[in-house]
This record gives C-alpha cells, structure tokens and sequence, in this order.
C-alpha cells in the first residue's frame, strides 16, 4: 500500500484530519476482509495478483503548497512511499501529469515531492497529478497508479480592485438624510474560501461629513439633508475596499466617485430693471430685454412673464425667449415724447415648472416694476390731414386757389414750416403751393379728358432742420366741364343698293363724347343745313342717343353718282350745348337679290378694241419720248463738269489751320488774301427757287443807296461782307443745297492796337505804353493788367 505524507506538515496530520474528513476513495490501502487493493476512481487497474499484509491503512491524497513560496530551496509538497518498498533500492517511484518535471519534481529512491517554481494561486489554484512505483529493473509497476491532487494553499498577495470605478452618480439636491446614492463593488482575487483574504469592507476616506458609505455592501447614502446645488452642485469621494474584514496588514484599494446634485425647483426667480427708449421705436419692435435671476438650471429654470399692470395699457407686450429664458419687451403702439415721456410697468416672472416638494420654500414667482423712459427725436412735421381731396373746375383759370394743406411739428420747438410740391407727381407743374400758407393753386390750364384726377405729394420741411421732412397726399378732381362736341362713334362705311326702295334705313348711327356729364348723355341728331331739303336721303332721331339714316327715293345709279356725302349734325345736351357737323359716306354699290353688295363705287369704263394702227402710234410715241429723256440727260451731264472742276479749286473749300496769330492782312503766305480784300466786288446774284433768302444785317440801307464798303466804320466792314458772303451762296443756284456758313478770322488794317502778339512782345525789348488798354472796356482790362505799368519781369513770373 503506498501512503502519502503532506509537504512537511505530517505532524500535524491528526489535526488536518479532524478539518478535512478523510473519504475511502481518495486514498490506497488493503481491504482487511477480502485481501483486494482498494482504488480511487482514478487509479489504473492494477496487473498483478499480490498477496498483501492483512491489515487496513488510511492515508490523506491531497497536498498543499503555500503560493508566493520565495525560499531559496525547492519547496517539500509530501512523500510518496509504498509498502511493497522495502528499502532495498528495487522500488522506484514515477511521477507524472501537470507540471511534473517542470514545477514538480519526485526523488525515484524515497518519493520525496519538491515544488521547484514560485506558484501563484490566482494563476492556477491547483495540479492533478500521477504517482506510480514501479520495479526499477524491469519498470513494472508494483503499485496501481494513483492519482492525487496539489492544491495551491492561499495567501493575501490581492488587493481590493473597483472593476466600474471611477464612479459618476448624481442625486437630487435637498435630498433627505440616507439618501441612496449609488453602490461601489470592490472584488479580490485570493481565495474567498480560505481564510479573510477575500473579505472586503468599504470605508470612504474623503467625502465627509456629506456622505457615507455602508461598510459591507458598498452603498453610499448622502450623510447631510439638505445639500444645496446652488452653493456647491458637485463632491469627489474616495472610497476605500480593505480585506481582510479590515483588520491590520490587509491590503486596500480605492476609487473615486464624483457625485452631481441634480437641480430640482427650489429658488424663486428675482430681478428689478430700469430702461429708456426713443420714442422713434417702430411697432413690434423690441423695447428691452429683461431676465429674472434664477438659480436653478434647466426646465427648473424656465419662467413665463406677463405685465401686470402700468400706466400704458395695451403700449406694451411681454413674451419670453426660449432659448436666453429673457422677458422680451415689445412695443405695440407709436411712442409720443410730447403726449407721454415716461410708462411704468409692473411684471411677474413665474417658474413653469414648480415641484410641489418644495412650496414650502415660498411662491416660485417674482414681480417688479420696470420704468420706460421716452426719450425725445427730432421728429418730421406732420399733417393734420394725410390725405387732402381737393376738387377744381376744368376750366379753372390759372391761378385758381383749390384748397389748403395744413401741417406743424410734433416736437416741442414747434419749427416754422415750409411747402412745396413733388415734381415728381406733378411732372407737368400743373399746380404750385405757396410755401409758407399751404395754399394749392393752378399753374396751368387743366383738361380733365387728359387727366380727370392729379394724385400730389406735398412736402412739409422744417425750417430749422431741412432734414426733417413730413409727406402728405393731396387728390385733386378736375370737374369736367362741356368742352367737346359729339362726335361719331365709329368711321361708318354706308352700302346703298342701287335697287334700294323709298324708305329704307341705310344706317344707323350713334355719337360720343369726351365729356361725362353727371346726368348722363343725351345726343340730337339732324341733317346739316344744306342737306336738310335734298331728295335723296333723310335723317330721323331715334330719341335713345341713335339715328337712322333713310332714303327718299330708290333708283340709284353708279354710273350717274357713285358716292353720296350726307352732312349730320349732332348736338349734346349740355350748357353751353355743343355741336358738331360729321360726313357720312354714303357709297352706292351693285347688290344681288338679297342686298348684298356685289360690287361698290364708280364704273370702270375700259375700250372694246384698238385697231393696229392706233396701237403702232403709241409705240412710236413712246420710243420718242425715251430718246428725248436720254438727250436731256447728256446734255445735264456734260454742263456740270466744268462745275465741278470749279468747285474742286473754290478757294472756300480750303481750310488752313495755324497756331500762330501771323501778321494779319499783310500776311499772304498762308492762304489768297484776294478774296478777303476784294471788298466791292458784289456778284450780281441768281436767285434760287428752292431758297428764300433771310439774311440778317447789322446796317439796313436802302439798296440804291447802299455805301462802298471802305465807307463803312472798320469793326462793320467785315461783318457786313460775310454775310453777303453768306447771302450769294444761299442764292446761288449752282452751290450745293445746304447752308455754307464761312467765318472769316480777318482783322483788317489800321487797328488802333497794332499787334498784341505775345511771341512779339516776348522777342522785342519794346518799352510801349499799353496804359490806354484800361480804356478800352472791360474785355481789354486782362491785358491792360498784363502789359499796363510792369516790368517785363512781373509778366513772365
């Protein structure tokens, strides 16, 4: 029977067993009653048949080694020892499964079990192994095999780990004492069947006095009532996990956790404001923002606001910002500086959301009394009247007062103000106002069928602010007067049969009028004097603004009239009456038996036949008035070629162009001067048909008496011969058919100022006297300033 001694603790075998109950199974031994080797389940059958000792032995097959083992030694587990081992050296013990030979080791001569490794429990907490002995000559076994367990003996080398650390919780402020908060579970990796190396207790070590932790169950419950968000709305605890139940050389470990009270509606919201505005703020816009102080967050936060009372009822509305939670205060009607400077409001701000856990801590509602101050603007002048409807005579003279616009400033310096229209809705200044009375009067002459109602605007400006400006509408109503006769509604074409019948109404006629009287229109129509008796046709007023025209006889015929001119008279009913006299044609035409007309207007006569002489004498004709035309022509051809070479050299036609002054009449370089100084040579002119000559003259002088131009005064002479330059060539029947206008720059000879050349002043050390050029007028006073009493120094500086 092989027994087993346990890792050097085999004195202490008797207590072991009293803490372990042995079990049959788990050990060898001899059955005292039937001589069999008793086997562990695990064991292998065993192939010998060897007679044993008759007697019975228990021994323990489980071995324990203390992890963490840091000796210098390999660690004794247990001996291995079999009876069949008699000390004789034949015996040899086997060992094999986990770790044999690598952590476990065997002494093949006493069964001696070494643990040669460091082991860790947390790693593997225990090693199933096989023992064997066998004959150390032939290696069969003499022991069945058995099989037995090392066991890894616990120590604390494990600390407490937080696995969901660090934690973040939140618990409502104004919490209750005790108050969950949330639970921490620290684990530890020994043996949490051996011993306390598994057994944690919590503790906190930074939280207090606002929070505590159960020691065995991790839960933390708020430790103070009444925490307050809004004095501080966070806490950081450290919570520690000890084993060991705690007591001294346990190991520990900690975790944060960050606790958040959440806000809950527990403060009123409170404010007070002050705010001035202009009194120029539009309707709808915003007069101020407003917020009441809150000190909760979120939903908790939110207020609505309404105004309670004040002295501008419905001036002001009050809403709030979704987003800012500000009271947004509007204006509903125009500010007035001058009716009300100031408004006083009284407005409640209301949590929306009021917890009914906390009414205790007062009304969740705040009110207060806002002051709007009206600060004056310079504001435009205003009209009494927006809209003035003024009404005119159509045949009002000009001049005529219509009506008075009336406007003042609505600030309390009360500006003088002055009027005036915008052209640009009276484009033809029909009207004009006077600027200080307001007074609207006509400047011209009114049609009311051109335009029966002017739409003005008037401007108001301030005198001492012309930046101010008011805008009033003035509709004016040009009364319409009866000023246009009647006249034909349309252009009538009028068909006549000639087998018309005495009696049939050929037409029917209407008129308008451009007037529009107020009781309507109401024409009369007759026949004009002349054709009142005539035989033909006859006229009869269907008293309903129509006529119809009749005729007299039948037996028209094209051949002998074919267009009767009927004279209708059509008068209107108004005061004056007017009238007017209108042709109606009356075209005779051939018709088929129906009246309907084939064919209208005078009878083409064309010949029956030409015989072929008459038709030769036409064609004769013909060729000699074309031969006739090409004469003329050659002719008119070859008379104007001497024209025209003669217009090409016609002195008139060069134009000269110099920068220089040149010297005058005596300067005959430039251009012929011959044409100018010729001045009594008068070409007896041709007068043109197609030209009345209109040529003005300085000089009127009867043509038998007409002085020689040298006669003539010097600044005339000149004049005077260009324009009878003028007048030949408007007369001049080979000249071409548009005014020709020859201005000649001529400044004769004689003149009382010589040269006033200022390239000849400049070249010449002259030391004239120009003093009399003061005297000359106004035109000569630059020069006289220029050349008069100065150096030659102070001209060219």
């Amino acid at each position: 029977m092989i027994w087993w001694c346990c890792s050097g603790i085999c004195r202490a075998l008797a207590l072991l067993a009293l803490l372990f109950p042995l079990q049959e199974r788990s050990c060898w031994g001899l059955n005292p009653s039937s001589g069999d080797l008793e086997k562990s389940p695990h064991s292998d059958p065993d192939p010998w048949d060897v007679p044993h000792r008759n007697r019975r032995s228990w021994v323990w097959n489980q071995f324990f080694v203390l992890e963490e083992y840091t000796g210098n030694e390999p660690l004794y587990v247990g001996k291995l020892h079999s009876d069949v081992d008699k000390g004789d050296g034949k015996v040899k013990y086997v060992l094999s499964g986990e770790g044999a030979t690598s952590i476990f080791t065997i002494d093949e001569n006493t069964g001696d079990i070494h643990a040669t490794k460091r082991l860790d429990r947390e790693a593997q907490a225990y090693y199933t192994l096989q023992a064997q002995a066998v004959d150390r000559l032939t290696n069969l076994p003499v022991e069945p095999r058995s099989e037995f367990v090392v066991k890894v003996q616990d120590i604390n080398d494990n600390e407490p780990k937080f696995p969901d650390g660090p934690y973040l919780a939140g618990v409502p402020e104004m919490s209750p004492l005790g108050t969950m908060v949330v639970q921490v579970v620290a684990t530890d990796a020994d043996d949490p069947t051996y011993g306390n190396s598994a057994r944690v207790v919590y503790s906190i070590e930074h939280g207090h006095p606002y929070f505590s932790v159960e020691p065995k169950t991790g839960v933390i419950r708020t430790a103070l009532p009444n925490m307050d968000r809004e004095t501080r709305d966070q806490y950081v605890l450290v919570i520690q996990a000890k084993d060991m139940v705690g007591q001294m050389g346990g190991l520990s470990g900690t975790t944060s956790v960050t606790v958040t009270l959440t806000d809950v509606n527990d403060n009123p919201p409170r404010f007070n404001y002050q705010y001035t505005v202009l009194e120029s703020l539009l309707v709808q816009s915003v007069v101020a923002r407003i917020k009441a102080v809150d000190a909760d967050i979120g939903s908790n936060a939110e207020m609505d606001y309404r105004i309670m009372d004040g002295d501008g009822p419905g001036m002001f509305n009050i809403t709030t910002d979704e987003d800012t939670q500000d009271g947004v205060i509007m204006l509903l009607k125009p500010l007035d500086f001058e009716t009300k400077s100031s408004f006083s409001l009284r407005i409640e701000a209301t949590n929306r959301n009021i917890d009914s856990n906390f009414l205790n801590l007062g009304p969740f509602s705040d009110t207060t009394s806002v002051k709007v101050t009206v600060e004056d603007v310079n504001e435009p002048p205003v009209f009494s009247t927006p809209l003035s409807k003024m009404v005119v005579s159509e045949d009002a003279k000009v001049g005529t007062s219509i009506g008075r616009v009336s406007a003042h400033d609505p600030d309390n310096s009360n500006s003088p103000i002055r009027y005036s229209i915008d052209r640009n809705t009276d484009l033809e200044r029909f009207f004009n106002v006077d600027a200080l009375s307001g007074v609207i009067s006509t400047a011209k002459p009114l049609d009311r069928e051109a335009n029966s109602v002017h739409n003005l605007t008037i401007f108001a400006i301030e005198s001492h602010d012309p930046t101010q400006i008011g805008k009033g509408i003035t509709l004016i109503t040009v009364q319409d007067i009866n000023d246009n006769a009647p006249v034909f509604a349309i252009d009538y074409e009028t068909l006549l049969c000639e087998n018309a019948i005495p009696g049939q109404v050929i037409q029917t006629i209407s008129a308008v009028d451009k007037d529009e009287p107020l009781s309507g229109h109401r024409f009369y129509f007759a026949l004009a004097g002349p054709a009142a008796g005539n035989l033909n046709f006859t006229l009869r007023d269907n008293k309903d603004n129509t006529a119809s025209i009749l005729t007299k006889r039948g037996g028209f015929r094209r051949r002998e009239q074919p267009v009767y001119r009927l004279p209708v008279l059509i008068v209107d009913s108004g005061s004056p009456a007017l009238s007017s006299t209108n042709t109606l044609s009356v075209r005779v035409c051939d018709c088929d038996s129906d009246g309907v007309a084939l064919s209208c207007g005078a009878v083409a006569y064309t010949a029956t036949g030409l015989s072929t002489g008459a038709l030769l004498a036409i064609l004769g004709c013909i060729i000699t008035l074309l031969v006739m035309v090409l004469l003329i022509v050659t002719m008119r051809r070859r008379r104007k070629e001497p024209l025209i070479l003669e217009e090409e050299r016609d002195i008139r036609e060069n134009i000269v162009r110099y920068d220089d002054e040149g010297g005058g009449e005596e300067d005959t370089e430039a251009f012929d001067m011959v044409t100018l100084r010729n001045l009594n040579v008068i070409r007896d002119p041709n007068v043109r048909r197609d030209v009345t000559p209109d040529t003005p003259t300085f000089f009127h002088y009867p043509s038998a008496s007409r002085p020689s131009y040298k006669s003539l005064p010097d600044n005339v002479v000149f004049r005077e011969f260009i324009w009878e330059r003028l007048k030949d060539a408007d007369v001049d029947p080979s000249a071409p058919p548009y005014d020709s206008l020859q201005t000649y720059a001529f400044e004769g000879s004689g003149s009382v100022a010589e040269s006033l050349s200022s390239l000849e002043s400049l070249s010449t050390d002259s030391d004239q006297n120009y003093d009399y050029l003061s005297n000359w007028g106004p035109r000569f006073k630059k020069l006289a300033d220029l050349y008069g009493n100065s150096d030659s120094t102070t001209v060219l500086s």
